[in-house]
């Protein structure tokens, strides 16, 4: 299934404005969530095709709102990629064992990020 509608998950809303700058070139539609907890119910009511998410945000980290939407029935098949400047291996592994997809280090580039969202659909 080719991806169109991405949810972008991050605190920062200067990381949120460049990611969607990004996507939006990519002739992607991009939805923003400020929070895990946002994320995890936009997942659910909006049903985009991709999640970017961030990892460290205050409340629910990006960790644990990945294993929230990769572990609910209404959102499992949802792929989520995680878009994070923690870029140690124990990290990636503990991303990947959510659930996640993939796993970006920030700064990402626009070439890097559209040839993987590429490869999903």
């Amino acid at each position: 299934m080719p991806v169109k509608k991405i949810l972008v998950v991050d605190d920062s809303p200067t990381e949120r404005t460049f990611m969607e700058g990004i996507l939006v070139k990519g002739g992607y539609t991009v939805l923003h969530a400020a929070s895990g907890e946002e994320g995890v119910e936009k997942a659910k009511s909006e049903q985009p095709d991709l999640v970017l998410m961030d990892v460290v945000m205050p409340g629910l980290n990006g960790f644990q709102a990945t294993r929230a939407i990769t572990k609910d029935e209404t959102t499992k098949h949802i792929p989520v990629f995680i878009c994070t400047t923690k870029d140690q291996e124990t990290d990636k592994i503990w991303g990947m064992r959510q659930g996640a997809k993939d796993y970006i280090v920030k700064p990402v580039t626009a070439a890097d990020l559209i040839a993987k969202i590429k490869a999903l659909g």
